[in-house]
Order: structure tokens, then sequence, then C-alpha cells
């Protein structure tokens, strides 16, 4: 089969489109021929070096959608053939309130999807929401997954909440902003970008805050009726989660999931307990919450925001496109 390999850490260039082995299933396993890929800022890292547990060559690639193509030993015969979108996150354990030690993600240490075929556990292989195209279906899992759990789980979010979610255009934050508006709430985002903004305002955002060109802490407070929001779904970290500590209403929730801008600086904890906060981390999440995410899905009212699709011998390329940070949703790739 054809794939993209990483040989060893460096540039895009470094992504090798090339001829590898086709993936034997192991018992329990299926492989899956793909029909779409796509990237998260976790193939980057890997790419550059930035991940621990570094092994070459290595097929990145966590996010796929496709159609089961061959069984393993004690695999349901009736799956083969199946149009599915896989889980990327295995063996995340039985305790649904943190993830196992031996949990990991596809793309390493396994071999992931870019590539035109993949090998995985059938139990990770989930049917393919009614109504998506393959390249929609391929931009749902690792970013979907964690919006998912961030907003429904961890932060609570119901119908009626004003939340805000910060730093929109990547995968995770244009997913939190479609969840949170399919639950009812209220959604506001923040961005550098105006056009950025406009897009999600496109997509049913309530409203938008340049951070660069304005007073956006008070421009939230502003939009959300001089009470600040009650929710917050923040990747930004630094000095926006400080400022998000400050102006949250009284009793708000605050999800992380990332520090794109590294630590705050200074964190006043006494607005936290004053304010009766409660703050939690996020990461991924589980079987259960991933089913429940693409149910989402399946009616078709939300679909996943595909910002450019990239063939699979363009991967250097998509890349490129990540690491310009000027996308709004997924950069897909197309396996076929």
């Amino acid at each position: 089969m054809k794939a993209v390999v990483l040989h060893e850490k460096g540039d895009p260039e470094n992504l090798k489109y090339e001829d590898v082995s086709d993936p034997e299933p192991l018992g329990g396993q299926v492989v899956v021929r793909l029909k779409a890929a796509a990237l998260n800022h976790r193939d980057v890292w890997i790419r550059k070096g930035m991940y621990a547990g570094l092994k070459f060559p290595i097929i990145l690639g966590s996010d796929g959608a496709g159609e089961i193509v061959t069984l393993g030993d004690d695999v349901p015969k009736e799956l083969l053939g199946n149009s599915v979108v896989i889980n990327p996150g295995m063996d995340w354990g039985n305790d649904p309130r943190v993830q196992h030690k031996y949990f990991h993600i596809l793309g390493l240490p396994e071999d992931g999807t870019y590539a035109q075929f993949v090998k995985v556990p059938f139990d990770y292989c989930h049917p393919k929401p009614n109504g998506l195209s393959w390249e929609e279906a391929a931009a749902i899992p690792l970013a979907g997954l964690t919006a998912y759990r961030a907003v429904v789980t961890r932060a609570r979010v119901k119908a009626g909440d004003k939340v805000l979610v910060t730093g929109i255009g990547g995968g995770v934050s244009a997913f939190a902003l479609q969840i949170a508006q399919k639950l009812g709430a209220q959604v506001f985002v923040t961005s550098g970008s105006d056009e950025k903004i406009e897009r999600a305002k496109e997509l049913g955002a309530d409203g938008g805050a340049n951070y660069k060109t304005q007073d956006w802490a008070q421009a939230v407070v502003g939009m959300t009726g001089g009470e600040g929001p009650d929710v917050v779904i923040d990747s930004v970290g630094g000095e926006t989660l400080a400022k998000c500590i400050e102006f949250i209403k009284p009793g708000g929730r605050i999800a992380l999931y990332g520090a794109t801008t590294g630590l705050p600086k200074t964190v006043d904890l006494r607005r936290i307990f004053w304010k009766q906060l409660d703050i939690c981390g996020s990461t991924m999440g589980t079987q259960e919450e991933f089913a429940a995410m693409l149910k989402l899905y399946e009616d078709g009212s939300i679909k996943p925001v595909v910002d450019k699709v990239f063939p699979l011998c363009d991967a250097a390329a998509s890349h490129e496109r990540m690491e310009e940070a000027g996308q709004f949703g997924k950069i897909v790739l197309n396996c076929e």
C-alpha cells in the first residue's frame, strides 16, 4: 500500500510518500481501507520531535474513516464491509473519570492513518454517521472527542448557558462551538482574526471578540449581559486563562484542554474560592463518550468543519497549512 512515512524528525519534507507492506490484522483487529484521514497538531509535534516515546519509521495520523475490508480472528463476521469512523484513543480503561496508564493514541506508537490501510481493534471502529462525507467523518475523531468531553462531561454545559470558547479556528474549538450550541447554549468566541470570528458567527456563534484589536474581556462581559459567561472552554491558557477567571460569572465552570500560550504568570486564587468556581482539566475521552459524540452528528443538523482537503501524497503541504495557523476547522487527507 501507499503511506506517508516519517523516518526522522524535521521539516514537512521529511514526510515521505512511499510503498509499505499492507497491515495484517491480529486477533480482535480489523483492517480499514481508509477513505480519508485528518491532521492534528499532535502530528506536527511528533514530526518535530516534540513528543515522548518517539520511534522511527512511523506512519502518523490519528483520525480516519473508511471501510472494514479484512477481519482478524475473533471478530464478528458481520463487520466486513461496514463504513466506520475510528476512535484513536486506545485503552482508556474502566474508570470514566480518568485515563488508564496504558492509554495511547493511534499514530504513535502504532502506525496511524496517513495511509491507504490501517489495522485497529474492531471495537474502536464506530458506525459512520449517515449524511457525512468521508472527509467530514474523518475530521471528527480526536478533536470531536476532546471537545465533547470538555463541553459535556467536564463543563456540564446545558441549555441556556452562556459559553465562551477561546481561540476559535482550530479543530477542537470549532467542535466545542457546535456541541455547546447543539445542547442549547449561547456561544461566544475569541480570536485574533476578524475573519475567523465571522466564520464562527456563520456557524451560529452569538458573538466574538478580537483579542488583538479590542479589550476582549470587556467585550465578552458586554456580550453576556454584563455578568460574564457561565462556562469557559479554554485551550489557550496563559494570561487568557487568568483573565477568564476574573470575569467568569460566580459559580462558573472552566474546562481546560490545552495551553497554547503557556502558563499564566499569576492567578488570583481568591477569585476562585470567592466566586465558587469549578476549574477542571480534560483530555480525549472514553469509548462511551465517543459513541455519544458521534450521535450528535447523526441527524445532519451539524457537520464537522473541513478547512481544506489534500491528496495523501501531499501530506507535507497539509502540514505546512497547519503550521501557517490560518485554517478554520480540520485539515483532511484524501486517502483514495
